[in-house]
């Protein structure tokens, strides 16, 4: 059976209010990973990957004391589903692993990421390794299926220039536009923008990155110096009590009455309950992480 996620409409038309926005808008998927049985065959978190027979499995070979640490799967995402992707060449299918362990010197889980051409594997691993080292359960997805939506996002409020930044926080603005501010962002207009306006939280593709932990950093590929995308957000939640105006229809009964679960199926911890943003480089080089 499908699963089906859809996210209220934004309380208004952001763009309409601030025309200078328009160009800066960018699509992105929301993932919405639910509860399921993925197959290989299945975009998924936490669910087998398409790997084959004949391939080694890819493995962590450091601060393990010597041994090696096999890596788990996380999002495999087939572009038939997520179009958004936009792969390399013939492939049609990216899967991404890390180890269940935070490495320093950030602390984080180190990632791999794979593109795939899935018409190219006819035998599929059965009995994949499992790691022989994991420092949280929180590195251990729960095995989830996807229900993928396509929404537009606008960048976060420290990457606006000063002038769109100093109109989100004049309450004269919001006035003459006639616009209802919830009263609790009276004292911060700008907060209004960024919990409910401008990206989505939550695992996505593509879209804008969120920031929080430090201010907006560029990313740079270091095999050709050139600027980085944004590719896969994965979260530790999809919603808190900040971004509550995020929680799709489908989960606000449960939601509205406590069930914590509902808002991270997954049951992934990054970091003590960050973000981790995957970037690529758009000539195909190496990728990069960042926890936000």
């Amino acid at each position: 059976m499908k699963v089906v996620r859809n996210t209220p409409p934004r309380p208004f038309d952001v763009a309409g209010v601030f025309p200078q926005l328009g160009p800066l808008a960018r699509p992105a998927v929301r993932l919405h990973p639910r509860p399921g049985s993925p197959s290989p065959h299945d975009s998924s978190v936490g669910g087998p990957l398409l790997l084959p027979a004949d391939q080694p499995w890819p493995y962590c070979d450091k601060w393990h004391e010597g041994s090696v640490n096999a890596l788990l799967p996380v999002p495999q995402l087939y572009v038939r589903d997520v179009p958004l992707l936009r792969p390399p060449g013939q492939a049609d299918l990216l899967q991404v692993l890390w180890c269940p362990w935070e490495h320093p010197p950030e602390y984080k889980p180190p990632t791999a990421l794979f593109w795939r051409t899935a018409a190219d594997v006819t035998d599929v691993l059965a009995a994949p390794p499992e790691p022989s080292e994991v420092e949280y359960e929180g590195y251990v997805p729960e095995p989830c299926v996807i229900a993928p939506e396509h929404i537009t996002e606008y960048p976060n409020f420290l990457e606006l220039s000063q002038e769109l930044q100093q109109q989100l926080s004049d309450w004269n603005t919001w006035q003459a536009a006639g616009v209802a501010v919830d009263p609790s962002y009276e004292i911060a207009r700008h907060e209004f923008y960024g919990n409910e306006l401008s990206g989505a939280p939550g695992w996505k593709v593509g879209g804008w990155p969120s920031w929080g932990l430090t201010d907006p950093i560029a990313r740079f590929c270091v095999d050709c110096g050139g600027a980085m995308s944004p590719l896969l957000t994965i979260a530790s939640r999809e919603w808190d009590a900040s971004t509550y105006g995020w929680v799709p229809y489908e989960d606000q009964d449960l939601a509205a009455l406590g069930h914590a679960d509902v808002a991270n199926p997954p049951k992934v911890q990054v970091s003590r309950g960050n973000d981790l943003q995957l970037y690529v480089c758009p000539t195909g080089h190496s990728h990069t992480d960042l926890i936000q």
